[in-house]
């Protein structure tokens, strides 16, 4: 029996699926970011992409807490 995902990855099929671009993708653009502050990346991928707030939160923190291990 598989998990299921949870946390900020459960968005990813849906992100995915309503925006056209994979995962990997958006996670380039926020490295590729001069910004850094979660609150900042979250409003950019709002107004510069579209991106709805629970998707933008989920791909940054994810992204952010990738980028810390």
């Amino acid at each position: 029996m598989t998990n299921p995902v949870k946390g900020p990855a459960s968005y990813f099929p849906s992100i995915e699926r309503t925006y056209g671009r994979p995962v990997a993708e958006w996670q380039e653009l926020i490295r590729a970011s001069p910004l850094t502050r979660h609150g900042e990346l979250v409003a950019w991928l709002k107004t510069e992409h579209g991106l709805g707030h629970g998707h933008a939160n989920a791909l940054v923190a994810h992204t952010l807490a990738e980028d810390r291990r």
